[in-house]
């Protein structure tokens, strides 16, 4: 079993803000999201080649799975690929937390089968990981990646995998200009030395990298981010002006620079979509080459902000 077999689109699609609560927007982002306006992402992203669509059962507690599963309805199974994830801090007491889990999901997704499923927190490698083993067994399961966890995580449960026949073959770590802690601690070498897929979320730090957001333009008050972000907007603007003089020299805002600056490390970007006009941005950021020296100047620019942006669910990955 090899990612060769999974259709993996330069760019995968974020589900997050889709667990924010109603069309009120009262969740994590503040989003303001209706059935008509995914199903129009849905089919601008199925159109540009983006199928590869990512949840998790804590995204909004199963909120975002279900929205995504209705919306998806509108297309063959075949045309796109589901990627969602165990959490083991909110696994249930029966004899099997994690097929309890995936059963659950595949109910809300309206599917029998997840293309790429994920341990999302490292809280126990050597107990959790042998429980994908039977899902990917019975075909509900078609690959597994592991996300938030470290390189010596990733190689025990890769070691566990392979006991069996399968291998870990996905990561997904949080990876921007502002937070490399995955480079850093030689997680990104070890993906392209073993042919692992490495997915970079929080590419665009939740839309402070977006070039839409600054001191007098703040994040919308009342949501996470804005209190996450909105302190550090100040130092953020050299890099953020940055990315949008590159993106002005190519048609390209800001976002799409970040984004193509993911996809040049040899990532794949895990971006959130609420909105039609984000996956217009998807297809220029794949279109986007950067020289060397503009890389290392943005990395010089964000180095320079000095800010740290780990999330209060992650680990620094370095040692």
């Amino acid at each position: 079993m090899t990612t060769e077999n999974l259709n993996i689109p330069p760019v995968a699609l974020g589900t997050w803000a889709w667990g924010d609560g109603g069309e009120t927007g009262d969740g994590y982002f503040g989003s303001s999201l209706t059935q008509a306006g995914l199903e129009e992402v849905a089919d601008k992203a199925h159109a540009a080649g983006f199928t590869l669509w990512d949840t998790a059962v804590v995204y909004g507690m199963g909120r975002s799975e279900t929205v995504l599963g209705g919306v998806l309805k509108r297309f063959d199974r075949s045309a796109y690929q589901l990627s969602t994830k165990f959490t083991p801090q909110v696994a249930g007491e029966g004899d099997d937390p994690v097929a309890d889990m995936l059963e659950q999901s595949l109910a809300r997704l309206g599917t029998d089968y997840i293309d790429l499923y994920w341990i999302h927190s490292p809280a126990d490698v050597a107990w959790w990981t042998p429980h994908l083993i039977p899902l990917l067994k019975s075909g509900k399961v078609r690959h597994v990646g592991v996300s938030n966890h470290n390189l010596g995580e990733i190689e025990l449960a890769d070691r566990i995998l392979g006991e069996a026949g399968f291998r870990v073959e996905a990561v997904q770590n949080h990876y921007s200009l502002l937070y490399r802690s995955s480079e850093q601690a030689g997680i990104l070498d070890h993906c392209r030395k073993e042919g692992i897929r490495f997915f970079a979320y929080m590419v665009l730090e939740q839309g402070a990298l977006s070039g839409k957001y600054s001191p007098e333009n703040p994040l919308p008050e009342g949501t996470n981010r804005a209190q996450a972000y909105n302190g550090i907007l100040p130092q953020l603007k050299a890099l953020t002006n940055k990315l949008a003089a590159i993106g002005a020299k190519q048609g390209a805002a800001a976002s799409d620079v970040a984004i193509a600056w993911a996809i040049a490390k040899g990532t794949t970007p895990l971006i959130g979509v609420t909105r039609p006009g984000y996956i217009d941005g998807l297809a220029r950021a794949i279109s986007i080459r950067l020289s060397g020296d503009e890389i290392a100047e943005l990395e010089a620019l964000a180095d320079a902000a000095r800010v740290n942006t780990c999330g209060w669910w992650e680990k620094e990955m370095r040692v």
